[in-house]
């Protein structure tokens, strides 16, 4: 079942300009490691190179973060939406 993936515009040049991916899986961690294939650079930016998540990628299953839910194991179904939102710091 393809689920539908949001790519903030900071990591759309991984994915060939796409704003919106549909990738095949039914977790999280499936749909991540399906679009890391499809877009290698784009897996890059988001894993590190141990294979876990970098702490400052935050994934959102519809309005929810996967880290409240069961993590990476949390189940994706079509009706859903995955958003990667990786996290901004700085200021004055």
């Amino acid at each position: 079942m393809p689920v539908k993936v949001i790519i903030p515009t900071a990591l759309r040049q991984y994915t060939g300009g796409q704003g919106t991916v549909s990738v095949q899986g039914g977790t999280v961690a499936e749909v991540l490691q399906q679009l890391s294939a499809e877009h290698q650079e784009f897996g890059k930016q988001i894993f590190d190179d141990t294979g876990k998540l970098r702490s400052f990628v935050n994934i959102y299953r519809n309005d929810d973060d996967v880290r409240y839910l069961e993590g990476l194991n949390t189940p994706i179904s079509e009706r859903d939406e995955l958003s990667i939102i990786p996290a901004i710091a700085g200021g004055a």
